[in-house]
């Protein structure tokens, strides 16, 4: 064959194009010369395969071919171009299917390639199901991309970038083709300069990959589930018309009385399994599932170095890869599909009252996507017993106000208590009843109430924990995940594009570096293969990235420090330019100003180092290359949480157990560069601050980084690449006219970044709900209302914003359920410390049953107040104007257990300050031994798996022993009859041939070996 001619093969009339006859012509075979020379089957094999020019395409370039009549094929040209009369994108359902309409598309690979517009009238829609042959030899493009090189003369030639990609992308899919995947191309899109792949697994793909991951897959076998009896049953069937209207109007959410029995799917047991569908068996998450392992596993290895789909994806050969969704969501005459189903059941703010459909949101979405929805369901019914008994807290607080009788003391003016100046100079002194409003807002969150709301809270987190892990339990019973640990490892072994190229270049180097001999190229590509498995990065080769990983999170850490420290001495400038420029009624709100402003510096700089700090996390991960995908996910978790941690609470922390303790006495104060006064708490305590602080961070944080950079964020990536696809779009009127297929509009579609940020914002709200609800008793009722608008938006996000991710099977939420335990942990000290020695709950206590004369609390104010005589101030720091309060001030008050100036040693810390102390000490140890104990029992309690499900679980086990144990003696009694029946027909044989032993012998062996219709 020349150079300029193109052989062409009719197609068999066995294996017809698409959903048409064999009377009209749809496609033209485009073979390599090396193929037209193979073997007869390779030919048939290929011939049935390869396709290109659907019918329907109006323009056709001149082609040099070679006696048409050889190949018994002389129709008239009208023939060729035939157009279809009816819509060719409705037969495929716009992308859905195949252009023959029957084939469904399980993945979609997407690559950008270069073409200029003279060729745009060519056919660029290609079917193409085996390249293996084609695949040996590198010098061959693709079928259908070698018309295109070859008539487009006037065409610039590519860079050898662009081939180099190419010929990748053929090799790859030449692979994928052998392990038994069907693809077509198309790049006839409304998307100019992007091309798509798509692939289709076919039946025996399907239960080859299916019986290698182990998928459990529905039997026949069904059987009934175990149903209460008795007064549970009347309970269980009251509570199901209560929340009848709650539930979604989704047919898996209602509940079952029979289930079928799963096991891992064997193609030697296809006979167990309900195989009367078979389009619906493997539905279209789990196919998706299988293309991505096979896509995970093909390598190609012409390059450089073996490149499977995740470094092709790196390299740019790609440019995206991911499963279609089922259809659109919502217009007039949509075709109901699983998609429109979650919109309206699920990802719509009108239905927030309902429950989930998690069953269809794991149909759709896959196990793990499934279980967070689950956890963050089931964290969300928790939080309102958790919101109710918070409220009822604040309102004691609030009716007890007036009852309180160290508040009432403060706000009393006829105690003319004069408080020391707040700094040195400027600051005059002041009436302590100015803080009165201060003092009364306190006791709202600081009163008896608070510390059995910490215990209660406590209890209530490692209630949600056990309540999660049966939850969790009864999920992988559902979704038949038990025994799931053999398929999780297997799926682990994976290693990252990242982790091989690592191992690659240590080879090399190592190669370089022994001067080993030259290699043909075949040779040294399967050597560099063979090392590259034998090789691994041992702690040697991550050690550089070790030093930087530590020393980065110690420089993060350090500058959050300082931007706090920062903010402090923001605080305490503040707080003293206030006092001088104030007016007397406004000197009494600068402490309140002075926070308020604070705290939403620190917000701001919160939400923008979180940004920060979880790009900086992904890159200190990225140069660890951890190999597998969960040590990367594991990884980076662990950092992200470290960061953001101490990001979010680092303030808190500060104002809750480090303002005020290191001040010193007036006189004696502590001096930040040797000029500014570290700050004091206020008469009435640093607890209302730390509401403060916590209530706006906690608020601010869900409303700005939560929510709003939820809905904007990816609003404005979807409309700028929007406008960028606008500008490269040709304005040809066909493709302005013509719709969109499915998977260029999911290519518009944000591409879906990983559970963790998802995971990582609800264990922050879960940290500010528990560590510091001492302080903030409102805090589940807030986190509670932000969490019912988060389902809709993140269901909302998944269903409309993002590509379809991946399903992924798992058992449970990983490492989180480590961390929500951890911090359910640390919540106990924590509130044990806020209460003991940020409140005045210990003072109180101590005042009450050891200092007080009638054993009421009035007196306490005056007994935690220390006096300094004012001529003890040290030079220079005396305020300017002492006589502001209308008289001469001789003794003023400050908030410490200090010896007065009278005593002989004036000013030293008293013995009430050491009693106070250690009873903080013995709150501490008796309150977090006692609440820890209590948790503990609640989890020695309350049983990880549900005795029912325990029970359905043994009886899958046994039902299945008896389904095999069947199954075996039908066996065995088949062999019987076989045996029976070979004994009668050796006796006739005996029978009617006993002249010779030989022939007898002949004649009974083919009785013997005689066929058995089974």
């Amino acid at each position: 064959m020349d150079k300029d001619e193109i052989h062409l093969r009719r197609l068999p009339a066995a294996a017809p194009w698409g959903p048409h006859g064999d009377s009209e012509f749809h496609g033209v075979d485009f073979l390599p010369d090396d193929l037209s020379e193979a073997p007869d089957e390779t030919g048939m094999r290929v011939n049935k395969k390869y396709s290109c020019l659907p019918a329907e395409e109006k323009g056709i370039h001149i082609i040099n071919i070679r006696a048409i009549e050889d190949i018994g094929y002389d129709q008239h040209e009208s023939t060729l171009l035939n157009s279809l009369s009816k819509n060719p994108d409705a037969d495929c359902k716009y992308g859905l299917y195949f252009r023959d309409g029957k084939r469904k598309v399980d993945y979609i690979l997407v690559y950008h390639y270069k073409k200029s517009s003279s060729g745009r009238a060519l056919a660029r829609r290609t079917h193409h199901n085996d390249t293996s042959a084609r695949s040996t030899k590198q010098d061959h493009p693709l079928p259908g991309k070698s018309v295109q090189l070859e008539m487009g003369e006037s065409e610039p030639p590519a860079d050898s970038h662009e081939d180099d990609k190419r010929f990748r992308r053929e090799e790859y899919e030449g692979n994928l083709v052998e392990a038994g995947l069907e693809l077509e191309h198309d790049e006839d899109t409304k998307i100019h300069g992007v091309g798509f792949v798509k692939i289709h697994a076919p039946w025996n793909v399907l239960c080859r990959e299916a019986e290698f991951l182990k998928l459990k897959m529905p039997t026949k076998k069904m059987y009934q589930i175990n149903q209460t009896h008795g007064l549970l049953k009347k309970i269980n069937s009251v509570i199901q018309k209560i929340t009848e209207p709650i539930q979604p109007k989704v047919a898996e959410h209602k509940p079952q009385t029979v289930k079928r029995l799963s096991y891992p799917f064997s193609r030697e047991k296809q006979h167990l399994f309900d195989l009367s569908d078979r389009d619906s068996f493997f539905d279209s998450k789990t196919r998706s599932t299988i293309v991505y392992e096979i896509l995970k596993r093909t390598t190609c290895t012409k390059a450089k170095y073996s490149m499977g789909i995740t470094s092709l994806l790196a390299n740019g050969v790609y440019s995206a890869a991911y499963p279609l969704h089922d259809g659109d969501y919502e217009g007039e005459n949509v075709e109901p599909n699983d998609r429109k189903l979650l919109c309206e059941e699920w990802a719509s703010y009108g239905v927030f009252y309902k429950y989930q459909p998690i069953d269809l949101v794991r149909k759709y979405f896959g196990e793990k996507i499934g279980l967070y929805f689950a956890w963050l369901g089931v964290y969300t019914q928790m939080l309102i017993p958790a919101s109710i008994v918070g409220i009822i807290v604040f309102l004691y607080g609030c009716a007890t106000v007036d009852e309180n009788i160290p508040s009432m003391e403060m706000c009393d003016q006829r105690n003319n208590i004069t408080m020391c100046p707040l700094c040195d100079r400027t600051c005059s002194y002041w009436k302590m009843s100015s803080a009165c409003a201060t003092a009364r807002a306190s006791h709202l969150f600081d009163n008896p109430a608070t510390v059995f709301f910490s215990v209660f809270m406590a209890l209530w987190a490692a209630t949600f924990m056990e309540h999660w892990k049966r939850k969790q339990m009864r999920l992988n019973y559902r979704w038949d995940l038990t025994g799931f640990e053999e398929e999780e490892e297997a799926v682990k072994d994976h290693p990252r594009a990242e982790y091989e190229a690592k191992v690659l270049e240590k080879s090399l180097r190592k190669e370089h570096k022994h001067k080993e001999h030259r290699y043909f190229p075949e040779e040294a590509a399967n050597k560099w293969r063979q090392r590259t498995d034998k090789e691994k990065l041992t702690w040697k080769d991550r050690f550089p990235a070790y030093l930087t990983n530590f020393v980065g999170i110690i420089f993060m850490v350090g500058l959050t420090f300082a931007i706090v420290f920062g903010v402090i001495i923001y605080r305490i400038s503040t707080a003293a330019a206030l006092a001088i420029s104030s007016t007397p009624s406004g000197r009494s709100s600068v402490r309140v100003t002075v926070t308020a402003t604070a705290v939403i510096i620190n917000l701001v700089v919160i939400i923008i180092l979180d940004e920060v700090y979880g790009c900086i996390a992904r890159w200190l991960t990225q140069i660890e290359v951890p190999k597998t995908d969960k040590n990367f996910e594991e990884r980076l978790i662990f950092k992200a949480f470290l960061l953001k941690f101490v990001n979010a609470y680092t303030p808190i922390f500060y104002v809750a157990f480090f303002k005020g303790r290191f001040v010193g006495r007036p006189g004696d104060y502590v001096y930040i560069f040797h000029s500014f006064r570290m700050e004091e708490c206020a008469p009435g305590g640093c607890l209302m601050e730390l509401c403060i602080q916590l209530s706006i961070i906690m608020l601010g944080k869900q409303l700005i980084q939560n929510n709003l950079f939820e809905i904007g964020i990816p609003k404005m990536k979807k409309f700028i690449r929007y406008m960028k696809l606008k500008r490269r779009r040709s304005l040809d009127h066909e493709e302005h006219v013509k719709k969109k297929q499915r998977y260029e509009v999911d290519y518009n579609l944000e591409p879906f970044a990983g559970l963790t940020p998802e995971y990582m914002e609800m264990i922050i709200q879960f940290g500010f709900v528990t560590l510091f609800v001492a302080s903030f008793p409102l805090a589940p009722l807030f986190a509670l209302l932000n969490n019912i608008i988060e389902i809709r938006l993140d269901a909302k996000k998944f269903v409309t914003e993002l590509r379809r991710p991946v399903a992924v099977r798992a058992k449970d939420i990983g490492i989180w359920y480590n961390i929500l335990r951890g911090i359910g942990k640390l919540a106990v000290i924590i509130n044990a410390f806020v209460i003991s020695f940020t409140s005045d709950f210990i003072p109180r206590l101590v005042y009450l049953y050891m200092y007080s004369e009638n054993g009421t609390m009035h007196g306490f104010v005056n007994h935690t107040l220390s006096s300094f005589n004012v001529s003890d101030f040290q030079a220079g720091t005396a305020p300017n104007d002492p006589m502001d309060l209308g008289y001469e001030v001789q003794i003023c008050r400050y908030k410490d257990y200090r010896e007065p100036p009278w005593s002989e040693n004036k000013y030293d810390i008293s013995k009430d300050f050491w009693a106070v102390l250690a009873a903080r000490l013995a709150f501490v140890i008796v309150f977090q031994n006692l609440v820890m104990f209590m948790s503990d029992f609640v989890d020695w309690i309350i049983p990880d798996i549900p005795k029912d499900i325990s029970q359905q679980i043994h009886k899958e086990k046994v039902l299945m022993v008896e389904v095999f144990m069947r199954e075996e003696q039908g066996k065995l009694q088949m062999l019987e009859t076989w045996k029976d029946k070979d004994k009668k027909k050796g006796e006739n044989c005996n029978n009617h041939s006993p002249r010779l032993s030989r022939s007898h012998s002949g004649s009974l062996s083919s009785c013997h070996s005689y066929p058995l219709d089974v």
